[in-house]
């Protein structure tokens, strides 16, 4: 059977889980993942584990945080006073919500403190210095 390598469009399906269990995502319940290998579609981790895979193989493949959705980075967390958003946006910790950066462009950050006087806000991706292990099937390489 033919192996999966760079540039082919594969299908797949997956089921994402952190180090103490929790899954996070699954394709499961949905059509399979389609991406093309080499693309930068996916994480470079979940990429270079379907190569060499043939359609019908599975496997587990653990992936560390350089090679998913890299480290926490602190400079990525900042604190606002309150005041500065807009009293009709009502926080909660865990709540995401956009924010524009200093180039204009828009940035999603999470709420993950809150204080009468404070929110701190996170733009690191929410996987960010998370080892993520993937259960994977390959369902088909797509011409």
């Amino acid at each position: 059977m033919t192996q999966a390598k760079s540039g082919d469009s594969v299908a797949i399906h997956y089921t994402g889980r952190l180090e103490d269990g929790t899954v996070f995502d699954s394709s499961r319940d949905r059509d399979p993942l389609e991406f093309a290998i080499g693309s930068g579609e996916v994480i470079p981790g979940f990429e270079a584990a379907v190569v060499g895979m043939t359609p019908g193989d599975a496997k587990t493949e653990v992936i560390p945080a350089d090679k998913a959705y890299g480290p926490h980075r602190e400079e990525m967390v900042m604190v606002v006073e309150r005041h500065h958003i807009p009293d009709d946006i009502p926080l909660d910790v865990g709540q995401q919500l956009q924010i524009q950066g200093p180039q204009g462009q828009i940035v999603p950050v999470m709420v993950t403190d809150l204080s009468e006087a404070d929110v701190t806000l996170d733009a690191n991706h929410p996987l960010a210095g998370e080892t993520l292990i993937f259960d994977i099937e390959l369902v088909a390489i797509q011409a």
